[in-house]
C-alpha cells in the first residue's frame, strides 16, 4: 500500500518548457536580437539542444551547477554569431532570476495534489534542480504546502538516478521502499533510478514516447494519477 508519493518537479508538476520559453522570449526581445537578424524560434532551437546536452552532463556529474548556468548561454550566442560577454551575463543572470517566478503548472497538477492530500498521502519532492531555484518555484506557485519534504540534488551531493538521493529521501521522510512511489517524467533519472533504489514508479509520459522499460504504471495526463495510486 502506497503511503508516500515522491514527485519530480520540473516537467512533472512545474511546466518547465512553457515557463522557460516565456522567460527566454522576454530576454530575447530586451536584448534586441531580432535586430541582428535572428529569429526567436532559431534561438530556442539552438538553446534547447545545448541546454539539454548540458543537463545530461550535469546528471552524470560532468559539469557543475555554475558551469551549466553560464556555458549554455555562451555557447548559444556563439553558435548564433552574436556573442558578447555582457550579453552572456545578461541572459545568465536574468534567466536565473525570472524563470523561477513563472507560475505555469502542468495541467491537472493542483487537482491531483489536492485529491492526494485529502486522502492523506504524504507527498515529497525529489529534484535535480538547484535548491534556491526550486524553493522559489514551489513558493511562487503555491505548491509548497502540499509537500512535507523537498530533497534537492545539490543538497544531497548526487543527482538522480543515483540511488543515494532516493535512499536519502526515504530516510528524511521516514518512509519504507515498499510503501513509496516516485512520480516523474524522466525515464532514466526518475523511473529507472527509483526502480533501482527499490521504489515503485509512476512514469508521466505526456507525449507517449515509446520505450521498453518495465514501470509500475504509466500515464499521460496528470489527472489520471490519483486513480492509479488510490486503492
Amino acid at each position: 500500500m502506497i503511503k508516500h508519493v515522491f514527485f519530480d518537479l520540473d516537467h512533472t508538476l512545474w511546466d518547465f518548457d512553457k515557463n522557460s520559453r516565456e522567460t527566454l522570449n522576454e530576454l530575447f526581445e530586451e536584448a534586441k536580437l531580432e535586430e541582428q537578424h535572428i529569429r526567436f524560434n532559431d534561438f530556442m532551437s539552438v538553446y534547447k539542444g545545448i541546454n539539454d546536452s548540458l543537463w545530461d552532463d550535469y546528471r552524470k556529474g560532468n559539469v557543475t551547477k555554475d558551469e551549466l548556468r553560464v556555458v549554455r548561454f555562451g555557447k548559444t550566442l556563439k553558435q548564433l554569431g552574436v556573442y558578447e560577454k555582457s550579453l552572456e551575463a545578461f541572459f545568465t543572470e536574468e534567466y536565473i532570476r525570472r524563470s523561477p517566478l513563472k507560475e505555469n503548472l502542468i495541467p491537472g497538477t493542483l487537482k491531483t495534489l489536492r485529491t492526494l492530500q485529502e486522502k492523506e498521502y504524504n507527498m515529497h519532492i525529489i529534484t535535480n534542480g538547484f535548491r534556491e531555484v526550486q524553493y522559489t518555484k514551489l513558493t511562487k506557485t503555491g505548491l509548497s504546502p502540499f509537500f512535507k519534504n523537498v530533497i534537492t540534488s545539490d543538497e544531497v551531493g548526487v543527482n538522480k538516478p543515483d540511488r543515494k538521493i532516493f535512499h536519502t529521501a526515504l530516510r528524511i521522510a521516514n518512509a519504507k521502499q515498499t510503501s513509496s512511489i516516485m512520480i516523474g517524467d524522466h525515464l532514466l533519472a526518475d523511473i529507472i533510478g527509483a526502480r533501482q533504489a527499490g521504489l515503485k514508479q509512476g512514469y508521466f509520459n505526456p507525449m507517449n514516447k515509446p520505450h521498453s522499460e518495465k514501470v509500475t504504471f504509466e500515464f499521460a495526463l496528470m489527472d489520471e494519477l490519483p486513480r492509479l495510486i488510490i486503492r
